[in-house]
């Protein structure tokens, strides 16, 4: 073929050459000759030259035609879905490129994954037994991990990671935790299609009963809300997301009586029965999601947030109204009937933070690479179509410490991106407008607020603001 390609790109200079050669001998033949002459060679020379024009074309489009790129290798690289949907394709974005660093503990065990998963290798010897040789050298978590006896994956370094590492690289292959405290039907008729049409998922704490009551009387209340710019609204349902609180986790009094006073009461509380710890919020993630496909596929939209964050219910019901809206014309063209909404406030190109001194610090020897694009854990918004996706992607995804980032990467995984939202601001307002109504007339979500902040701020916006 690129023989061809020369030959082509030969003739078509000749024919270029002979083109300008042709032009030049009509100039010439038309200087010399008489007066009838003239008039022949100017009536033939736009022939000649829309003839050779055409040539020239016709040469460059077989060029084009037979070019062919050279061949690149690449290994395990399969294409972006599998028509299988059991089997997980290797992602093609440079996130899972197998020339990661393999020292680092989770970039082995996520490439051992994606080859197990890949289905170019399911038919290939070689691929097979590749992955299975990976597969006995990490020691997978084979024994019950409800006992928390998980076995630590072979690291040569393991005793050098931080306490709070070594603690989740032991756990990190549980999944599994049994439901202490349930609320099966918050979400109504599972397969009724009059299910809430926001469900406000809050990661809270045993200890943090003032921040859920906060949260109860202002911004997360239960039942109809109205929209603040138009008189649409939705039914809303709230509900927080706990782990165990105890004496392996920290000096807490036992709250075990208290907790279970309050959800007789309010009807509102997820426990699970694994520690509660900053590591640990990815799985409060993972457990929802089962949780929100048991029990409440009904529901729209989720939003998933902190217990310390403060929010404009109803300018956020006013936005999804618009995004709803806005999916539906678009479905009318491309039929396209799942929603991928995944709202934020957007962090890209981030890096792993390396100071040990931080609750964020994560290893080199755990992970090398930059994180996929993520919205900060502060709080999110998504469809329930794509939540049920997220369920099952996950568990193709090794568990990691940073529940936001761990999102990101389930979504970079589907290929998606999530999408940024000037209006959450999880890193707060400029200190001076914190106080100030007007400054929250473009926002639907700030972070760090206390109890009292919530509910001061709450009665200040619940006034119609004066002249802003």
């Amino acid at each position: 073929m690129p023989q061809v390609t020369v030959s082509l790109i030969s003739i078509g200079s000749s024919y270029t050459c002979a083109c300008l050669i042709c032009i030049l001998a009509m100039g010439r033949c038309c200087k010399y000759c008489r007066c009838n002459g003239r008039l022949l060679c100017m009536c033939l020379l736009p022939c000649m030259m829309t003839a050779h024009l055409l040539l020239y074309i016709l040469v460059s489009i077989l060029v084009t035609i037979s070019y062919s790129p050279p061949k690149i290798n690449i290994h395990y690289i399969a294409s972006g879905i599998s028509a299988n949907s059991e089997l997980a394709s290797h992602p093609r974005g440079p996130f899972w490129n197998l020339r990661l660093e393999d020292s680092a503990l989770w970039n082995q065990l996520q490439h051992s994954w994606d080859r197990q998963h890949n289905p170019v290798l399911r038919g290939n010897k070689t691929g097979i037994m590749s992955a299975k040789l990976l597969a006995e050298n990490e020691d997978e978590c084979v024994s019950d991990c409800m006992s928390h006896k998980c076995s630590v994956p072979r690291t040569h370094d393991f005793n050098s990671f931080p306490e709070q590492m070594r603690v989740f690289v032991q756990s990190m292959h549980c999944r599994e935790y049994a439901l202490l405290i349930n609320q099966p039907g918050i979400c109504g008729n599972n397969d009724s299609s009059f299910g809430p049409m926001l469900l406000m998922a809050i990661k809270s704490q045993v200890g943090n009963f003032e921040n859920r009551q906060a949260i109860r009387e202002t911004w997360g209340r239960s039942g109809l809300v109205k929209g603040e710019s138009t008189k649409k609204g939705g039914l809303v349902r709230t509900v927080f997301l706990l782990g165990r609180q105890d004496s392996s986790t920290g000096p807490h009094p036992d709250l075990k009586n208290l907790l279970e006073l309050e959800n007789q009461k309010y009807g509102d509380i997820l426990q699970w029965d694994f520690k509660d710890t900053f590591f640990n919020l990815t799985l409060k993630d993972l457990l929802f999601w089962q949780w929100l496909q048991q029990h409440c596929r009904s529901a729209m939209f989720v939003f998933k947030g902190d217990d310390d964050v403060f929010v404009r219910t109803g300018a956020l019901l006013d936005y999804l109204h618009k995004q709803w809206e806005e999916h539906n014309l678009w479905k009318a063209y491309t039929n396209e009937t799942e929603m991928n909404l995944f709202v934020g406030e957007v962090i890209n190109y981030a890096m792993p933070n390396r100071e040990p001194s931080t609750k964020y610090y994560i290893p080199e020897r755990f992970y090398k690479g930059v994180y996929p694009p993520y919205a900060g854990g502060g709080g999110v918004v998504y469809s329930v179509s794509l939540a049920l996706r997220l369920n099952e992607v996950s568990k193709r995804v090794r568990l990691f410490p940073i529940d936001d980032v761990y999102l990101g990467m389930c979504m970079y995984r589907l290929g998606l991106l999530p999408s940024h939202h000037p209006g959450f601001l999880t890193f707060d307002l400029p200190h001076n407008d914190r106080w100030n109504p007007c400054a929250y007339r473009s926002v639907l979500l700030v972070h760090r607020r206390s109890p009292k902040d919530m509910l001061t701020l709450w009665k200040k916006l619940q006034r119609p603001p004066g002249r802003c």
